[in-house]
């Protein structure tokens, strides 16, 4: 077992801290109380002192806060400011599409990440909800809220633990703990001393969360609420969510944009001023400019991508409780996943049956199962054996019992069946080997000597190291009349072998380990289970299990120390909540963007720490409120489809960030540059804004575009290097065409200020359109054809760029009809561009070495 410290505010004196290494007497004296129980009066005294048996709420975001953080980020601002400009300058309707659009996209993402409010009672449900407790001498049910230290406890098979306590008396009972600390197997807990100080040899103590699995035990509540093990990994959910690596890169991006639009409007406005230009137009026009610079569709076209990827991912067994998250998992570098319910099944099965030699054998299996079956036990191990050898009891008579002696580790049945009256014996090796005075080898029975005892246990010791669980059986005939099995009958035994127990990786594992490698993330198991266990796992799964590190381990190191070991290692066991955490933060200062996968109450911190939080649909409350994304099939391909899936969001989600950092920068440069050597405005403020509305319309059937498979093969993450380069490339070409155009308006054709408005409205239009089909791609267009929703919007938005100067409606954006000549000419420079663009796209688009740890700040 593994588990950890209690919290900072942890109001236990710090004797009782490591409670379990205190006899009941020294507890109860520094507890003031006594083993008989509280009184009601004491009772609510220690409630006022201690506090409700609760964990901490998480912090509530109400919606109007939740609101203004998102409308505070820079990105937001400028784009508010564009809408009420554009308002403000005559543009009702283009500025209050401006302003809704942002509206309808921070309101949807404030109702997907509404989840945050159902936190506690998620918490809530996840533990029991009624305990029984002694007071006032008798023992009654109360509110699990309730419970106090100094309560005396009465717990059995099936409940769930509400509070940390000290075993005072106990009946056969173990408690399932994979909640807490990811081992499948029930641990067996009974009065008096624990072995040592360490919380993992605390075989006198519940703790809080754990499941009652057999028996009854008595005992002293020790912590409540936040100062139990649970209560501390609770407590993470407490803790302000940092921001996810999309929000981050998407703060960034807004904050580029700002600078780019406040450089470009203060230079072409103090420009024109300072050439004797008007000054009431050269603001406008500079307004228009900001205005033409902001990405005003970039909130819409990312959070509808979100949503439809969300849509796509559920129909993939993937609910999605933070919408950035869908780019998080694409971002994904390493998968740090805990070994119980996600790699293995959880399920225990029987692996080996051996005999006295440790030849494989049947024998051993079939009569473990008959004393499994006709005894009446329901342990893990005892279903495994059922399980495993299906009808073995058939034809066996029960005639007597004698239950499993859990201070003898051992437990027996007496049964005919078609070898005649047998006993038969089943537990612990070292119990078990110790009765024997003879073996079965190969169906002959022969003396069984001192040095045969060490070997069998030798054998034990091995099978461990092989992640493989252990009972011994043994046998004797019986004589005589039939009566209920008694200690003394368990002696002179025939050992006949051992029985192996496993927790095998599922089927799926292996394949969707290295699907996720092909895809550039590595897989980390942080496990509270044994390092031997998770050095097996490891080795089946295809990881690299020359190292395991144990929680010993990584609490030697220091976080720099870490930070440089968890490189190289992927395989951890015995790690406490804290030190799963702990790891995960290591990983991310080296550079990776983080996930972790996990359904336990230990695994609660690590998934708030990481940079995306994965949980299971049969996961602890704890686990799921915690985590940005429940998976409803507990497997690692589900990870793997949600990866390619929110590759695949983020790739459109680029695309129109692309596109802004092309056409419209290199269109918004050519009309700074335009406006200052002209002598005349190259557009009217309303052209700027309509060429700015008919392009954002032309894009918004990005999100239900298709993405090439190659596209998704690598993590995705915002480059911004990467985006500047491009807009470098990609932006200068524009502008140069729109000088070529200029240039062959004002010295080939002679055009007059409203043709040369209307002709280059018509070419900033068609290229701006149309190069999207080339760089939405990182193929040719023609092998890659775009969804037909945004092939439907980008030909439509351009059907009506070109047709509006030959209506009445072109008079009142200041459009003429261009002569034929003038029209040819456009359309000869457009085809140019385009050719132009899929040339130099690949200079455009070229990948340069990344050093690691450049995508965090």
């Amino acid at each position: 077992m593994n588990v950890i410290d209690a919290p900072p505010q942890d109001k236990r004196s710090d004797d009782l801290r490591t409670f379990w290494v205190q006899t009941p007497e020294v507890v109860c004296t520094r507890l003031h109380c006594g083993t008989a129980g509280l009184t009601s009066d004491d009772a609510q005294r220690r409630l006022a002192e201690y506090g409700p048996n609760s964990d901490v709420e998480a912090r509530s975001v109400s919606p109007t806060r939740a609101i203004l953080r998102r409308l505070l980020e820079p990105l937001s601002l400028i784009l508010l400011a564009a809408g009420i400009v554009s308002v403000a300058t005559g543009d009702g309707v283009g500025g209050s599409i401006i302003v809704v659009i942002l509206m309808v996209s921070i309101g949807l993402d404030t109702l997907q990440e509404g989840h945050a409010a159902k936190t506690a009672e998620i918490l809530r449900r996840s533990v029991a909800l009624k305990a029984e407790v002694r007071r006032d001498g008798a023992f009654r049910e109360i509110e699990v809220d309730h419970v106090v230290p100094g309560d005396i406890l009465r717990v059995r098979a099936g409940d769930i633990i509400p509070a940390d306590a000290l075993i005072l008396e106990s009946r056969a009972f173990t408690a399932g703990e994979a909640a807490l600390t990811g081992e499948p197997y029930p641990v067996e807990k009974r009065a008096g001393p624990a072995a040592g100080a360490s919380p993992g040899e605390a075989s006198n103590a519940l703790f809080r969360g754990a499941v009652a699995q057999t028996g009854e035990a008595l005992a002293l509540a020790v912590g409540t609420g936040r100062n139990t093990v649970f209560g501390a990994a609770a407590s993470a959910l407490a803790q302000a969510q940092e921001p996810s690596p999309f929000e981050r890169d998407l703060h960034q991006f807004g904050l580029m944009i700002a600078r780019l639009t406040l450089a470009l409007v203060l230079v072409v406005l103090a420009t024109r001023v300072l050439l004797g230009r008007p000054a009431l137009d050269s603001l406008m026009f500079a307004v228009a400019l900001a205005v033409g610079l902001t990405p005003e569709l970039l909130p819409m076209i990312t959070t509808v991508t979100l949503a439809r990827g969300a849509m796509r991912m559920a129909r993939r067994k993937v609910i999605v409780k933070r919408l950035a998250s869908i780019h998080d998992l694409g971002a994904m570098t390493v998968l740090c996943t805990d070994k119980t319910g996600t790699l293995t099944s959880a399920e225990i099965s029987l692996a080996r049956s051996l005999d006295a030699a440790g030849t494989d054998d049947p024998r051993a299996a079939r009569l473990g199962a008959v004393a499994a079956d006709l005894g009446g036990d329901r342990g893990a191990l005892d279903a495994a054996l059922v399980a495993g050898s299906a009808d073995a009891a058939k034809g066996w008579t029960l005639c007597g019992r004698h239950a499993f002696d859990f201070s003898r580790r051992l437990g027996s049945v007496l049964a005919i069946g078609p070898e005649g009256p047998l006993l038969i014996v089943k537990g612990a090796p070292e119990a078990v080997v110790a009765l024997c005075t003879a073996q079965r080898r190969g169906g002959a029975i022969a003396p069984l000597d001192e040095t045969q005892r060490a070997a069998a246990l030798d054998r034990v010791h091995a099978l461990a190291r092989d992640g493989l669980r252990t009972i011994a059986i043994a046998s004797r005939p019986w004589s005589g009349a039939t009566h209920e099995v008694e200690a003394a009958d368990e002696r002179n035994l025939i050992f006949e072998g051992l029985c192996a127990f496993a927790d095998p990786p599922k089927a799926t594992a292996a394949a969707a380990i290295a699907r996720l490698g092909a895809a550039g993330i590595r897989l980390k198991i942080l496990s509270g289970d044994d390092p031997v266990v998770v050095k097996r796992l490891a080795g089946l799964v295809g990881l690299n299990a020359e190292t395991v590190l144990s929680g010993t381990d990584i609490a030697a190191l220091s976080d720099d120390a870490l930070a440089v070991r968890v490189r190289s290692v992927d395989a951890y066991g015995r790690l406490a909540p804290d030190q799963k955490s702990r790891i995960v933060k290591a990983l991310q200062a080296g550079g990776a963007v983080v996930g972790y996968l996990g359904d336990g109450i230990n695994d609660a911190p690590a998934l708030k720490a990481g940079d995306i939080g994965l949980s299971v649909a049969g996961a602890t409350g704890v686990a799921q409120a915690a985590a940005d994304m429940i998976l409803l099939a507990s497997d690692l391909e589900v990870v793997a489809d949600g990866v390619q899936e929110g590759r695949r969001t983020f790739v459109n989600i680029l695309k129109y960030v692309r596109m802004g950092a092309s056409s419209n920068f290199g269109n918004m440069l050519s009309m700074a540059v335009a406006s200052i050597a002209l002598p005349f405005l190259p557009m009217l403020p309303t052209q700027i804004l309509l060429n700015n509305l008919l392009y954002d319309l032309s894009e918004v059937g990005i999100p239900l575009d298709d993405v090439r498979a190659e596209a998704t093969q690598r993590p995705q993450v915002w480059d911004m290097p990467a985006l500047m380069r491009f807009a470098g490339v990609m932006g200068p070409l524009s502008s140069l065409f729109d000088f070529l155009t200029f240039g062959a308006l004002l010295f080939v054709f002679h055009a007059t200020p409203d043709q040369f408005r209307t002709a280059w409205f018509l070419e900033s239009m068609a290229t701006q359109i149309l190069v999207i089909f080339i760089i939405r791609t990182n193929g040719r267009p023609w092998r890659d054809l775009p969804g037909p929703a945004l092939a439907v919007s980008s030909l439509a938005a351009l059907l009506v760029a070109l047709a509006l100067p030959f209506t009445p409606l072109g008079d009142w954006f200041g459009f003429v009809a261009p002569p034929p000549g003038m029209l040819a000419g456009i359309a000869v420079v457009v085809v140019v561009y385009l050719v132009c663009a899929e040339v130099l796209k690949p200079l455009a688009l070229r990948r340069r070495r990344r050093t690691r740890g450049t995508h965090r700040r």
